[in-house]
């Protein structure tokens, strides 16, 4: 396979990042279900370190990991075959890397199976920093694709000794990425089913926004929220698209709301808004969303009500608790809410 070129690989590296922002897998936060995964590629192969990992165009997700215990009376005297996943220049971020960091990057571009025996056997390899700061002699990995098609990162063990992977851990590893198809297909499905939801909400007479995560990515938006407040494009960070918003607290109400878990209000801000042909009143009530009740926090639900003249947000905050709702019952299998309507910058 030709390698690609840097256009190239910038270009799949950002299709990687939105088809994984689509599928709510765009954060190196830990998931059970793919530490799982990476347990069984570890026990399969006896390697002292395996991940489930994704990878967009600017850093790799771990989002699921497996290191063994260190057993002192295994192996030769004084042995140590246990790795110590913290990377030395980035300690607080122990779920992901670089997008070079690594072997993995390499078996997403060439789009098959990576087996090295003894990484010093390869001088393209020998002095990548997976070696040098974690001492990784040997690794497996092969490409993790969805249903589409699509390269969205890898299934991978790692040792840190030579060692020969057989055909039955190159198998092996290659079934259990396999095993994750079924995963991505009921995202798909359960986005599809989200979206019919949504319609319901587009027609409502308040402007309603969904957003995702810490940076409040846009998920959703009716059209009365795109007509007051602009429209921009999905998946964008809200907070440096709708700067009207920020600029009156909107952001920090719902940063508040996301780090408590509680409903958070932002009373009587005065804000300029498209539809109207001067400065209005809105009372902004922002939900935490779960997708289920024991669920962690995973975006933020914003209602706005007009109240200029008026005295009360109530309505609002019925109306987020009632989408809330909704969100939690549809999202119990373990799918991020998917997208509403699309809107392209035009403000």
């Amino acid at each position: 396979m030709d390698p690609l070129t840097p256009d190239q690989a910038r270009s799949e590296g950002e299709q990687r990042r939105r088809r994984l922002q689509v599928l709510g897998l765009n954060e190196p936060e830990p998931e059970a279900k793919f530490d799982r995964v990476a347990r069984l590629a570890g026990t399969l192969a006896q390697a002292p370190l395996a991940m489930v990992n994704f990878i967009n165009d600017e850093r790799q997700m771990f989002r699921g990991m497996y290191s063994p215990p260190t057993d002192p009376d295994d192996g030769e005297p004084g042995a140590d075959r246990s790795i110590a996943f913290d990377l030395s220049d980035m300690p607080d971020l122990p779920r992901e890397a670089p997008s070079d960091y690594g072997f993995c990057p390499h078996v997403v571009a060439q789009g098959s199976p990576l087996a090295l025996d003894d990484v010093f056997d390869y001088p393209r390899f020998k002095g990548n920093p997976l070696v040098n700061e974690m001492g990784v002699r040997a690794y497996l990995g092969t490409p993790l694709v969805d249903h589409t098609g699509m390269i969205l990162g890898t299934v991978c063990v790692a040792d840190v000794r030579p060692r020969q992977w057989g055909t039955q851990h190159v198998e092996g590893v290659q079934s259990l990425a396999q095993t994750l198809l079924s995963e991505f297909q009921l995202r798909d499905s359960l986005l599809t089913q989200q979206q019919e939801m949504f319609a319901i909400f587009d027609g409502a007479p308040f402007p309603i926004m969904l957003t995702q995560g810490p940076e409040h990515l846009l998920r959703y938006a009716n059209a009365k929220q795109g007509a007051a407040f602009g429209r921009v494009q999905q998946l964008s960070p809200g907070r440096r698209v709708l700067p009207g918003l920020d600029s009156v607290g909107v952001f920090t109400t719902m940063d508040r709301a996301f780090r408590t878990g509680q409903s958070a209000t932002l009373s009587e801000a005065r804000i300029a808004s498209y539809d109207a042909p001067s400065a209005q009143v809105f009372t902004f009530t922002c939900t935490p969303v779960r997708l289920s009740p024991k669920a962690p926090v995973s975006g933020v639900l914003t209602v706005a009500v007009n109240i200029t003249g008026q005295s009360t947000g109530e309505e609002a905050q019925q109306i987020a608790a009632d989408f809330s709702s909704h969100v939690e019952r549809l999202g119990a299998g373990g799918q991020w809410p998917g997208s509403g309507q699309q809107y392209e910058n035009s403000v």
